[in-house]
């Protein structure tokens, strides 16, 4: 039986970075709805793209993320491509799916040895010791913050620095080269986005996702090079100490390798926390009864954290390929077939999570797939639960009221998504 195919027209747009700006999701919120009422695994064929398998159920996600020997990660372009922008990343990488060879990009046993080079580094006991230096961190950007008055931006003034100090200087970058580093962040993720892009990028051409990311690239390795001879010669306590001489079947990394996983460090280490923190204020700022809620009972923060990371999903999507045939929900998935994963539905399945579009601080158990799921779960999640649980505990209680000072603003991405615009009043306790 041939396989379900989903109307273009009702697909295309999830293929379509614009999308994902709009409002507050209610487009794309749509989409899915429909996509996993009436197509919840289904064959996407829009022109310019490969066929894929668009997977929107909760439980399918789960069942293909825990199965990396089945659906990798590294045969294909990790996030969704257009078969030019294939094309040219092969041409100019000389064969290969991706620019970057980060842990997202690896398929074991490669990928659990290198994750293995900075794991416990991440372990709950390791990133409890940060804690103080968290906090002081915290209360010293919501100072800043609140001194900027009524009407400031808090995505671009306070989310998105507060949680990029905090990875970089684990990295061992300066501070004064952290607004680089969140530049290229924007640069990578939201190529597309016309107020977060690069500077020059030509957002319309088609071409322009291969020549931004080659520029990223380029960037982190001129900066990375000379950080990592460094502590090669003598090592720090820092991330580029660890990854500089980690050892991979008892040799050290090649370079691509060191360079990708400072990539990955300096840009998801920090730009999902961002987003969810980001949108855990846009929340708090409309409704004030959970404002309330929440303000009243500090012991609620917790739950808090755990709603806004499924409220959020800020991965939007990942993509694997399929090594062997299999059944999924019924279908017949083939070897080398693409599946689009989409996170922001998953944790949207009425299936899953009982009313799904409401947001609840005490929701329990929240099983969200925020941070992924199986192997390739999140190195950093108790870093980032950490962050914004400090957060919240040194900002709510300075705060009597917040509301909106203007309509919010979506980052325009179809992979990592958050707001890029909060701007808030408040009055203060």
């Amino acid at each position: 039986m041939a396989a379900p195919v989903i109307p273009v027209e009702l697909i295309a747009p999830a293929f379509n970075p614009a999308t994902f700006g709009i409002g507050k999701r209610e487009v794309i919120d749509a989409l899915f709805a429909r996509l996993r009422k009436d197509y919840p695994l289904a064959k996407a064929e829009v022109p310019g793209y490969d066929p894929h398998w668009i997977v929107t159920k909760y439980d399918d996600i789960r069942e293909i993320t825990r199965q990396d020997h089945l659906f990798h990660s590294a045969d294909r372009s990790k996030t969704l491509a257009s078969q030019l922008a294939e094309q040219l990343m092969r041409s100019y990488t000389g064969g290969l799916p991706t620019i970057f060879k980060t842990l997202v990009h690896m398929d074991d046993p490669e990928h659990a040895e290198h994750r293995a080079v900075t794991q416990p580094h991440f372990y709950p006991q390791a990133i409890a010791k940060l804690e103080p230096q968290i906090r002081e961190t915290a209360r010293r950007y919501i100072d800043e913050f609140l001194a900027k008055g009524q009407g400031a931006d808090f995505a671009t003034e306070l989310a998105f620095r507060y949680p990029a100090e905090i990875v970089l200087t684990l990295i061992g970058v300066p501070k004064q080269d952290h607004q680089k580093m969140l530049d290229l962040t924007h640069w990578l993720f939201t190529y597309a986005d016309p107020d977060l892009c690069r500077p020059g990028a030509n957002i319309t051409d088609p071409q322009e996702i291969i020549k931004t990311w080659d520029i990223v690239y380029g960037e982190f390795k001129t900066y990375y090079e000379s950080m990592i001879r460094d502590r090669q010669a003598c090592p720090v306590n820092d991330l580029t100490s660890v990854i500089a001489n980690g050892k991979v079947g008892g040799c050290p990394m090649n370079e691509r390798n060191m360079i990708s996983y400072l990539v990955i460090a300096s840009t998801a280490g920090h730009d999902t926390t961002s987003a969810t923190t980001a949108m855990g204020m846009w929340t708090l700022a409309e409704n004030p009864d959970i404002f309330r809620k929440v303000k009243d009972n500090p012991a609620l923060i917790p739950g808090f954290v755990e709603e806004t990371i499924r409220w959020t999903s800020p991965v939007q999507q990942f993509v694997r390929s399929a090594t062997e045939d299999y059944v999924l929900r019924g279908q017949q998935i083939r070897k080398g077939d693409l599946l689009y994963l989409s996170y922001v539905s998953g944790n949207r399945d009425e299936d899953a999570f009982p009313e799904p579009f409401k947001f609840d601080p005490e929701r329990t158990p929240n099983r969200h797939i925020g941070f992924g799921y199986g192997p390739h779960i999140c190195l950093g999640q108790h870093l980032a639960r950490l962050e914004m649980k400090i957060l919240w505990e040194e900002l709510l209680p300075r705060l009597a009221s917040v509301s909106m000072a203007a309509p919010g603003k979506f980052a325009e991405s179809e992979f990592v998504c958050g707001p890029k615009y909060v701007p808030i009043n408040y009055t203060l306790a």
